[in-house]
């Protein structure tokens, strides 16, 4: 019989769609088992190095990278540092001793979950995306349970029957944020409309260029813009996002990174941004009506397909990245001038969401570490 005392490690990031997921869970099994010890496991440089500290969680580096889809001299080092990777997995999770290992995708996730698997811990996959990723994909058969976002991708995954679809879990803070309390927390106006621009954790270059070259006739209004830039187009972006005295009352606020989306959510009246899973499914439960962007490079054009479904469902107006700067303007403009519409697309948007993901997947997580006859051998 395993200890009262449960032991989570959790595997995943790279990205905010890969991470954010992860700590939703995280943070419902904490408030349902408050004596859990729950840890994560990441790459050293990327966004989980920063933010998992940061949540109180305690963190721990393997040395891994994935193939880069180009012709480069990194990926000779990817067989070294693969084996790396398993050997680091392997001495972690004995020295953790955990009940259940949680895998949420990008390629940490890929050698820790299957050493899990071999040493017999029960272990659980969690993808965002309507298509599944190849970690999902190669690990589907080796884990004890796969949890879905969308019906739709059980087809990606053949004959695996330990499947379930119980929605992408988010935050519980995500749309518990009132206007007043995001407009207060960003110093803006209350009753000002405001967009909400962002591009992922790792920023946008092509929604950046394209509110820029559009910012002039934004500008000439009163509308306030609440703007993500990410790491690399931050400087960029700050310097040249001024809205000058003579042309506007707008307000332009620029991040590297937002931090605390909860309150961006609340403060906006409408995003722009790309269509990843996370985001989708931040943005339903927010209630945010939005102007999507697939990112064009997308695996197996994964977000575009997200979009799509938005969009059928009424809670968004997906603009493909070549289209940008011919259309932006004009969507932003018309949304923004229509109250009546963007509330609508805000209760389909809500309609859409599923927020109990994360308090599903908690305790089917607590269930397989507490259970003494899951795993597909002995526990470490």
């Amino acid at each position: 019989m395993r200890p009262q005392h449960l032991r989570i490690v959790f595997a995943g990031g790279g990205t905010g769609g890969h991470l954010f997921p992860a700590i939703a869970i995280a943070d419902e099994i904490k408030r349902i088992r408050p004596d859990s010890d729950v840890s994560f496991v990441g790459t050293k440089g990327k966004i989980e190095a920063r933010i998992v500290p940061a949540r109180g969680y305690a963190f721990t580096t393997i040395w891994v990278s994935g193939l880069r889809r180009k012709l480069a001299l990194e990926n000779m080092l990817f067989p070294l540092k693969l084996l790396a990777s398993l050997v680091q997995s392997f001495i972690l999770l004995k020295k953790l001793k955990p009940d259940a290992v949680v895998g949420t995708g990008g390629y940490v996730c890929g050698p820790v979950v299957f050493v899990a698997s071999l040493l017999g811990v029960p272990t659980l996959l969690q993808e965002q995306n309507s298509r599944p990723g190849v970690t999902t994909r190669m690990l589907a058969s080796q884990v004890d349970e796969v949890h879905l976002s969308f019906e739709a991708s059980r087809r990606f995954l053949g004959r695996v029957k330990r499947v379930k679809v119980t929605g992408n879990p988010t935050r519980s803070t995500i749309g518990a944020i009132a206007r007043a309390e995001g407009a207060r927390h960003f110093g803006i106006a209350e009753g000002g409309r405001t967009l909400l621009v962002f591009g992922g954790s790792l920023g946008a270059s092509s929604i950046n260029s394209a509110l820029l070259h559009v910012l002039p006739d934004l500008c000439a209004s009163d509308l306030q813009i609440l703007w993500q830039t990410g790491e690399t187009d931050y400087e960029r972006v700050r310097s040249a996002a001024v809205c000058g005295p003579t042309l506007t009352r707008a307000t332009v606020k620029v991040f590297k990174f937002i931090d605390a989306m909860e309150y961006a959510y609340g403060a906006a009246d409408l995003a722009i941004c790309r269509a990843g899973a996370t985001t989708v499914a931040e943005l339903t439960r927010a209630g945010v009506p939005s102007v999507l962007v697939p990112y064009p490079y997308a695996a197996a054009g994964h977000q575009t397909e997200n979009a799509r479904m938005l969009v059928e469902g009424g809670a968004s107006v997906m603009i493909l990245d070549g289209e940008l700067r011919e259309r932006l303007l004009g969507s932003v403009t018309e949304l923004l001038s229509d109250s009546a519409r963007l509330a609508t697309m805000a209760g389909k948007a809500r309609a859409l969401g599923r927020p109990n993901a994360a308090v599903e997947l908690a305790h089917a997580v607590i269930h397989l570490a507490a259970a003494p006859d899951v795993g597909s051998g002995q526990n470490v």
